[in-house]
Order: C-alpha cells, then sequence, then structure tokens
C-alpha cells in the first residue's frame, strides 16, 4: 500500500513538473510571439512612412532646387529602411530617416510657398500622424520585449529559456540624433 502511495505521488510529481515545463515553453513561445508582432505593426508604419516620402521628395523638388543635400538624404535614408533586413538595421534606417526628414520640414520655415502649398501640407500632415503611430507602435513593442526578456531572464524561466535557446530581443531605442534638435543653416 505505500509502495503504491509512494509510485502515486512520484507520478503525480513528475506529471505536475511537466505540466510547468510545458506551461513555461508555451509562455515563452507566446511572448516571443508577440514580440513579432509587435515589430511587424511597428514594420507596417515604417513603410506607410516610406510610401509617403516619395510624393514629400517631390513636392519639395519644385521649390528648393539648390536643396538637393537635404532631397538626397533622405531617399538614401528611404533606400536603407526599405531594404532593411531585420529589425536591427530598419531601427537604425528609420533614426536616419527621421533625422533626414526634420531638415526636409526645417527647410519648408525657407520657402514660405512650399509651407503654404497644400500637397506638401498633407504630406506634412500624413507623415505627423504616421510618425504618431510608429511613437506608439515604440512604445507597445518595447513593451512587449520588455515583457519577453522577463520571461527568459528571471528565475527559474531563464534556465528553461537557455535550455530550449530563446534569445533576448532589442528593444527599439532612439538614437542621439532622434534625441538631437533639427538645425538648417542657410
Amino acid at each position: 500500500m505505500t509502495s503504491t502511495f509512494i509510485l502515486i505521488a512520484v507520478a503525480f510529481t513528475i506529471v505536475i513538473i511537466i505540466s510547468c515545463l510545458i506551461k513555461m515553453y508555451n509562455g515563452f513561445v507566446k511572448a516571443r510571439n508577440r514580440v513579432k508582432t509587435q515589430w511587424a505593426q511597428i514594420d507596417v508604419q515604417l513603410k506607410r512612412r516610406a510610401e509617403l516620402i516619395p510624393n514629400l521628395i517631390e513636392s519639395v523638388k519644385g521649390y528648393a532646387k539648390h536643396e538637393n543635400e537635404a532631397i538626397d538624404r533622405v531617399a538614401a535614408a528611404r533606400s536603407k529602411m526599405v531594404c532593411a533586413g531585420n529589425p536591427k538595421e530598419a531601427m537604425q534606417a528609420n533614426a536616419e530617416l527621421t533625422t533626414a526628414l526634420g531638415r526636409i520640414f526645417a527647410l519648408s520655415e525657407a520657402y514660405p510657398t512650399l509651407k503654404a502649398d497644400t500637397n506638401f501640407l498633407q504630406l506634412q500632415t500624413s507623415l505627423n500622424e504616421t510618425e504618431s503611430k510608429i511613437a506608439y507602435a515604440r512604445q507597445f513593442y518595447n513593451d512587449t520585449v520588455l515583457n519577453y526578456k522577463d520571461k527568459i531572464t528571471l528565475f527559474p524561466g531563464n534556465i528553461f529559456a537557455a535550455m530550449f535557446g530563446f534569445k533576448e530581443e532589442a528593444f527599439f531605442e532612439a538614437t542621439a540624433d532622434d534625441k538631437a534638435s533639427v538645425h538648417v543653416k542657410f
């Protein structure tokens, strides 16, 4: 009778341990999938912004013909954004693009007719709305990454995360260029 009780207790303990491992593994997978989903949301907004930029460039070209350097920087940064192969590259390209766009919007101050152009104003409004969506998506992504990092770095999750090969994801951080104010000189 006692050996049967011990056998049942051992079997019950094994079932509980296996259930905990399965639950922990599934939690890691769900958290990692949330990170990927949130990155996809950022990517959608970044692509939307990249699609608006050629129209913005064309609007600015007509007014600021001698400002080719600023226009070329936007075009080059957009190209990097479109060609980014992973989130880290996209984050770097995003920082360059944000800086370049800031210079273009600063240029509009020097060209009153550009500043008053309805196409330019509509594009600027659309880009500003997209920037707000990107900021919100970045915040949500970073919250999701933090949750995932907590799961895979806190005990006992860190042991099982290492066993199953779960790796940390990068936060979408502001660069020094993002934090600096834009200065345009004429």
